[in-house]
């Protein structure tokens, strides 16, 4: 093989102006279509990204309000017990003899012919 170079001419006809026109168009729909393809693969990453975000977000929120949800039910839980216990208090009061048995132990009332006697409450020394 020889090392000589072909030289080909071009014609400058009408069918090879229709088809340089031709791969012209082609390369520009081609090239049209990959920039299109792109801006609706950022718009699409952009979605997806944003959706992302708030789904996490979300998420975040969700679990925020799940505790305290749990913290309002304990407290819940709590001021029931409370209010149980006062209402037993409540009815207990009612009574007569539970009222003057308080009086005595916290406030040394006493009954006719009773005597209080105070007592330390220190540990002795000795």
């Amino acid at each position: 093989m020889s090392s000589k170079k072909k030289t080909i001419t071009r014609l400058d006809s009408n069918y090879m102006q229709q088809y340089d026109a031709y791969i012209d168009r082609q390369m520009r729909k081609k090239q049209r279509l990959i920039r299109r393809l792109v801006l609706f693969s950022i718009i699409i990453a952009i979605a997806i990204g944003s959706m992302a975000a708030y789904h996490f977000n979300q998420r975040g929120l969700q679990a925020e309000k799940l505790e305290q949800y749990e913290q309002l039910e304990e407290e819940l839980t709590t001021l029931k017990k409370e209010e149980a216990n006062l209402s037993e208090e409540i009815e207990l009061l009612k009574d007569e003899d539970y009222v003057l048995d308080i009086a005595r132990t916290n406030y040394f009332f006493s009954k006719e012919g009773e005597l209080i006697f105070k007592l330390p409450d220190e540990d002795p020394s000795y």
